[in-house]
C-alpha cells in the first residue's frame, strides 16, 4: 500500500484530509492491506511469518469493527457496506 492509497481511503472514509485515526479509516485501511496479504498468500503458501501477520490483522479489524458496532450501530454498517465484508 503506497501513499497516494492511504490518502485516497483517508478522503473517502474520513472526516476529512488529516482524520488518519478514526476507527472507520483504521478498518478500511487494514481492509486494503488484508486484501493484498491475501493475494500473496495464494502464490507463497509457505510463507507462515506472513499468515501470521494477517491473522493477527484480521483479528485487529474485528475488535475495531465491534467497537464501531457498540458506538455508532448506523456507521457501523455503512462502513461493512462499503467494503464489502461481512457478507
Amino acid at each position: 500500500m503506497n501513499l497516494k492509497n492511504k490518502q485516497e481511503i483517508v478522503k473517502k472514509y474520513g472526516k476529512n484530509e488529516k482524520d488518519t485515526g478514526s476507527t472507520a479509516v483504521q478498518v478500511a485501511m487494514m481492509s486494503q492491506k488484508i486484501t493484498e496479504l491475501t493475494e500473496h498468500l495464494k502464490s507463497n503458501q509457505k510463507d507462515f511469518a506472513t499468515k501470521r501477520g494477517l491473522l493477527m490483522m484480521v483479528g485487529k479489524r474485528k475488535r475495531l469493527l465491534s467497537y464501531l458496532k457498540s458506538q455508532n450501530l448506523d456507521e457501523y454498517r455503512e462502513l461493512i457496506k462499503k467494503l464489502g465484508i461481512r457478507g
